[in-house]
């Protein structure tokens, strides 16, 4: 947004005003000419105005309004992704959300890089009001429980890193990782995660920065970060905590965390990778009321709830999850399992991790360092008389092979792939190598699935859809449709969104389809037969969810663009 240029000047809205006089704006634009000041910064600077005068003439002059300290909200409604650091430092503060626009009020109105920096950091819309620094300052230090926030508290408490940059030795990062505000630190960030139901903590060292992020419903968030001094301390208490080598700083290394919160059990998995600033560790926060959800709270359409059910109920056969990574196809899996998990059948699992322990399931952690890959441990688990099988993930020749061995000899096996949608499965596994003839006599049905973001409860207002919106997702449109949208709220920090759903695409092997397979047929033909067949696309899916008013088209449109 670019601020109007006013047709009065500073000067003659000042002296109209009565605040200053012509003289005193002589004065001044003599001195900006040694000073290289702004006029409203030499008549401060010269005694003749206040700065809060300067502040409403510029208001005036470019047409904002202009908010006393007293007129500022308190609190501030709070945007997850504009941090206090960075609201103090740029000396701006929201003061609405509405509508995905974003109100700020700011000292500097001349500043273009403001409006920018502020929508690229939100991804709303941004209008500004004009109000005195102090008061800004003022309403986030109410907001914010004080003038610095416990993260800031925290650092406060955290001398300078003792020792040389890169060489500590192994008792100086143990000893750093003991320190108790060090411990308080990486609690705090698990805690903040936790409480912004965030589903990953990103940690990344930078030359200058130590950059915090969160992943939440699927979209990284700036997060206020701790200095960069004490890089080694955090990731020396993280890597502890998860039972890793402290002294090992070259080599990838994975762990996990057991943490109790509020009565809630977290299981976080961690991941740190050498990078030229030091490590990069990615916390992913494993909640187990997230996972454990019943079929029919997962998303399903009623008719694709009951062809699935049918499917997972078989005797034998393959079954597969598609989708990409972090898109809900272990959730989906587990709650199979769940369905049916009975006394009189053994369910067997080999997962590379196991994220969960499923009560009364066999679940077998892949260890390729000692050569328990998926291939060798589906090979041994068919020798242990089950009559399930999931397998973590297909991934190479072997582990197919071994898969429909297992479907061929009276067992019923789930697994995952890594498609677009659910036809390209097929050719996925002829791709591998698998016979034709062999993917035709097992294969069951495939399941592609994508998470969207539900649209926030709280704020959720009717809307007219677009017509390129509605093109560009291939449906048609009943007339008078009416759509959903946040507008954005303190409930959902601003986005609109709350929670996430799954939309589903479930392609069940017909004796058509087997046919098209035994010729290699392509994804396209197998894709045609099955819409023929009547097959709901994920979009189709997607727009169902859209008219209930649970999602956007624009959500579906963007986890849903590689099949447009």
């Amino acid at each position: 947004m670019a601020l109007a240029t006013g047709t009065r000047l500073l000067g003659e809205i000042l002296t109209a005003d009565g605040v200053t006089t012509p003289e005193m704006i002589t004065l001044a634009l003599n001195r900006m000419q040694t000073t290289g000041e702004r006029l409203g910064e030499a008549l401060v600077a010269l005694g003749a105005v206040t700065k809060d005068d300067v502040l409403k003439a510029l208001a005036v002059q470019n047409n904002l309004p202009y908010l006393f300290r007293g007129e500022l909200p308190s609190p501030l409604p709070v945007v997850k992704n504009l941090s206090p650091k960075y609201l103090r430092q740029y000396v701006v503060c929201p003061i609405a959300i509405e509508g995905g626009l974003l109100t700020v009020a700011t000292a500097d109105p001349l500043n273009p890089m403001i409006v920018d920096d502020l929508r690229q950091s939100t991804g709303l819309e941004v209008r500004i009001v004009v109000s005195p620094g102090e008061g800004i300052l003022e309403a986030i230090d109410r907001t914010y429980d004080g003038a610095a926030t416990p993260l800031q508290r925290i650092v406060e408490g955290l001398e300078e890193e003792r020792g040389p940059e890169g060489e500590e030795d192994v008792n100086h990062l143990r000893d750093m990782a003991f320190e108790a505000p060090v411990i308080r630190l990486v609690n705090l960030l698990v805690e903040n995660a936790i409480a912004a139901e965030a589903s990953d903590i990103h940690i990344e060292p930078f030359e200058d920065t130590l950059r915090v992020r969160y992943r939440i419903d699927g979209i990284l968030f700036d997060q206020e970060s701790p200095p960069r001094r004490l890089r080694d301390a955090v990731t020396s208490r993280i890597k502890l905590m998860a039972e890793m080598n402290i002294a090992e700083r070259r080599l990838p290394q994975d762990g996990r965390i057991r943490v109790s919160l509020h009565g809630r059990r977290v299981d976080i998995r961690v991941s740190t990778i050498p990078t030229v600033h030091g490590e990069s560790i990615v916390m992913r926060l494993l909640d187990r009321a997230s996972v454990f959800l019943p079929l029919e709270k997962l998303g399903f359409g009623s008719d694709t709830l009951k062809h699935f059910e049918a499917l997972i109920q078989r005797p034998h056969g393959i079954l597969l999850v598609t989708g990409p990574t972090g898109s809900g196809k272990t959730t989906t899996l587990y709650a199979a399992l769940e369905k049916i998990n009975s006394p009189d059948r053994k369910i067997v699992t080999v997962e590379d991790p196991v994220e969960y322990q499923l009560k009364g399931v066999n679940q077998i952690p892949v260890k390729p360092k000692i050569g328990l890959s998926f291939a060798t441990g589906l090979r041994h688990i068919v020798r242990q008389d089950p009559d399930v099988i999931l397998v973590g993930e297909i991934r190479d020749l072997e582990t197919v092979e071994i898969a429909i061995q297992a479907a061929l000899t009276g067992h019923m096996v789930f697994s995952t792939l890594h498609t677009n949608d659910a036809p390209g499965a097929i050719p996925r596994l002829q791709d591998m190598g698998a016979e034709p003839y062999l993917i035709a006599s097992v294969l069951e049905g495939v399941l592609a699935q994508r998470l969207v973001r539900r649209i926030c409860a709280a704020c959720r207002a009717p809307e007219v859809p677009s017509a390129a919106d509605i093109e560009a997702l291939g449906v048609e449109a009943p007339p008078g449709v009416t759509l959903y949208r946040g507008r954005g709220c303190d409930e959902c920090r601003g986005t609109g969104y709350r929670g996430r759903t799954a939309i589903y695409e479930l392609f069940v092997i017909t004796e058509d389809v087997r046919s098209l397979i035994l010729r290699r047929a392509s994804s396209r033909e197998i894709r045609r037969l099955a819409v023929e067949g009547g097959m709901t696309t994920l979009r189709t899916d997607g727009w169902t969810r859209a008219c209930e008013g649970v999602t956007t088209v624009e959500e579906v449109l963007r986890v849903t663009q590689e099949d447009a």
